[in-house]
């Protein structure tokens, strides 16, 4: 009897450390503001309505020297997503699938365009999971800006609403397992030192 009272005591506790520590998640996604501060590229993670618009706006603004749109469909070109003066500027990444992998794949970008500071745009319930795996995926001295878009599926009032409710449950796991990973593997995805 003494051990199921602790068993469900420590069930209660556990239901009670995940609540708030979902309800500071959610705290802090809605109070990430947008920023305005130059960087050396803008980098947007393509998939989600506004974001490429967003990044575009301040591409063309002068708010970043570079403009990478990562994880672009392989089927669609430069011109469909940007036209006009600083073509050469937007660079398109064409490989990359997940969140794990656009940072992979922006870094190598980065580090070959020897960028020191990013804004990265993607949408507000996606930004605390990218920043945190940006943030492991590139060398310490590049500076990350979030710049969180806002998106339809995604309501202020997500606890009358199943679907951002979801959403943001979904977030809150993938956020905290990588967030476990990295407190395992701090620097896990850091590029190695090129050899002298």
């Amino acid at each position: 009897m003494v051990l199921v009272k602790g068993l469900i005591s420590l069930i209660v506790l556990l239901c009670l450390v995940l609540s708030v520590l979902f309800v500071d998640f959610v705290y802090k996604t809605f109070s990430l503001k947008q920023r305005e501060v130059h960087a050396d590229a803008i980098v947007v993670l393509t998939g989600g309505r506004g974001r490429v618009d967003e990044g575009v706006r301040l591409y063309r603004e002068g708010q970043g020297r570079l403009l990478f749109l990562i994880g672009v469909d392989p089927s669609v070109r430069k011109s469909e997503l940007y036209k006009g003066e600083g073509s050469d500027g937007v660079i398109l990444e064409q490989v990359s699938r997940n969140t794990l992998e656009n940072a992979i794949y922006a870094r190598d970008l980065i580090m070959k365009h020897h960028v020191n500071s990013i804004k990265l745009i993607t949408s507000r319930y996606h930004m605390k999971r990218a920043t945190i795996i940006f943030r492991n995926a590139l060398p310490k001295d590049v500076a990350v800006y979030p710049h969180p878009v806002d998106s339809r599926n995604l309501k202020e009032e997500w606890w009358n609403h199943g679907g951002s409710f979801k959403l943001l449950f979904s977030e809150f796991y993938k956020y905290c397992m990588f967030r476990f990973f990295f407190l395992l593997a701090p620097g896990e995805l850091r590029p190695l030192p090129l050899a002298s």
